[in-house]
């Protein structure tokens, strides 16, 4: 399948199913757009903040660590046990004789950049000869004493009001500090709210829902305009293709828009004057069938006065050949007149009938197939229709195999009736095949006919909205194909 049938196939062919994705995609569009915008304002904002309180965080760290200082050793100790027991201090706190080996949480640029900005503001209150050690460490994996103690392992109420927030259990920010040679004092903080969390800004779920919620309301007004709008265009569309069959019917409603009000203003005007131009091709056709009648039946009266017999029959010849002339075009007219009312008709039971009057003797008519529903057609004009195919397939095929399909045909979104009608004949030439429709046109002069069988056939299937081609066949023989849509 080419990419261009592929395309043909997914992109929607009606105006309103088209508006809907269009609209679709331009709200898709747009929301990128804003929520990409409000997403650079959110971080931006969340970095700011972040930031900011991690520069207060790592404040408070430095004065805890002069604090640690200022004591006497035997002192800092007895610090630390009331700090733990009292509780609500910014810091867990503790005194170790080596750093404590961490796993550090997957490395982000919120991470790296709290821990850039803790680090600077240590190094700049505490100055450049003491070891900093900063990292986040996740709650489940962090070593609080040494290497063999993990949060878990000590009292609730040491860690309750600092480290432990149940169920987040957000990352820990740890900062090491060698105080003094063999001391490193161990701080061990949650940065404070909103910004406890090391995740990238993302499109929270009130803002989701919210999109959504717009979006739905703005495809069902969509939807409710587009359908009232494309209401009338359906009438219109309904009544152009109706209009070929029944030029009687009954002028449209003007209303919709003013676009609509002026297409359907002027298919109105249309109709009025095909209406008028075939009430006085009628009546011309009437004048010139009463006219010539006359001079035709006088001649012939004059032919018989005269002495040669020979004269006497040529005459008669050309007259023959005028009023059959006159006649045939005279049937043309009358066998694709369009007035016929349209009705439901079963095409089965019309092929039935025509196969009765050719099956008498001999069966010269095969049918295969079956339509599967009834058809809206005019029930004389399709029978005159079929019986030309039928009777011009046996008349130079011998039989006629007549092949009945009526299913979704390709390429096309409504239903079609097929009728393919296949004789034994020898077909005909490649450039015959379109010159044969053509009025009083005979390939064959020696049988009998007017030429205008498949003239007429063709009219009829065109006022039906449909088509007749003929085909020759590889394996000998013509097929004509007689397509009748469903409207």
């Amino acid at each position: 399948m080419k990419i261009s049938q592929l395309l043909g196939y997914l992109v929607p062919r009606s105006l309103l199913s088209r508006m809907l994705l269009l609209l679709l995609l331009a709200i898709i569009l747009a929301q990128s757009l804003i929520s990409s915008l409000w997403l650079q304002q959110l971080e931006k904002r969340e970095q700011e903040g972040r930031m900011s309180a991690t520069r207060s965080l790592a404040l408070s760290a430095a004065s805890t660590v002069n604090f640690f200082q200022s004591l006497p050793v035997e002192y800092r100790h007895i610090a630390l046990d009331q700090l733990r027991n009292m509780g609500g201090s910014r810091f867990f706190v503790s005194l170790n004789q080596e750093p404590i080996a961490l796993t550090p949480v997957a490395d982000t640029q919120a991470k790296r950049q709290v821990v850039n900005e803790v680090r600077q503001v240590l190094t700049q209150k505490l100055g450049q000869h003491m070891a900093i050690k900063v990292d986040f460490a996740d709650p489940a994996t962090l070593h609080v004493f040494n290497n063999e103690t993990l949060l878990s392992d000590i009292p609730p109420s040491w860690a309750r009001y600092t480290l432990i927030i149940e169920p987040l259990n957000p990352p820990i920010l740890v900062t090491q500090i060698e105080i003094n040679p063999g001391q490193w004092l161990y701080l061990a903080a949650l940065l404070p709210e909103p910004y406890m969390s090391l995740n990238e800004a993302s499109l929270p779920a009130s803002q989701f829902r919210f999109i959504l919620l717009l979006t739905a309301i703005l495809f069902l007004f969509t939807f409710i305009l587009v359908r009232w709008q494309t209401r009338p265009l359906r009438h219109l569309a309904d009544a152009a293709v109706n209009l070929g069959k029944d030029i009687d019917q009954a002028s449209l409603p003007e209303e919709g828009a003013s676009e609509i009000v002026a297409v359907t203003r002027a298919i109105n005007i249309m109709q009025h004057r095909i209406k008028r131009y075939i009430d006085d091709r009628e009546r011309l056709f009437s004048s010139i069938s009463h006219d010539l009648k006359t001079p035709i039946t006088r001649l012939r009266l004059r032919v018989e006065l005269l002495d040669d017999e020979q004269l006497i029959t040529r005459f008669n010849k050309d007259l023959d050949d005028l009023e059959m002339m006159v006649k045939g075009a005279l049937q043309t007219v009358k066998d694709t007149d369009i007035h016929e009312n349209i009705e439901l008709l079963d095409i089965n039971q019309l092929l039935e009938q025509i196969a009765e009057v050719y099956n008498l003797h001999e069966t010269l008519m095969v049918i295969e197939g079956r339509t599967k529903k009834p058809y809206r057609g005019k029930p004389l004009a399709l029978k005159r229709c079929i019986g030309n195919l039928v009777d011009n397939a046996i008349k130079y095929g011998r039989r006629v195999r007549v092949i009945v399909m009526d299913d979704l045909e390709e390429h096309m979104d409504a239903e079609v009736v097929l009728l393919y009608f296949i004789d034994e004949g020898p077909g005909l030439p490649a450039e015959q095949l379109e010159k044969i429709f053509e009025p009083y046109y005979r390939l064959d002069k020696n049988t009998p006919g007017t030429g205008l069988g498949l003239g007429i056939a063709r009219s009829i299937a065109h006022a039906h909205g449909g088509d007749l081609v003929l085909e020759n066949r590889p394996s000998g023989g013509l097929q004509a194909v007689l397509s009748l849509p469903r409207h």
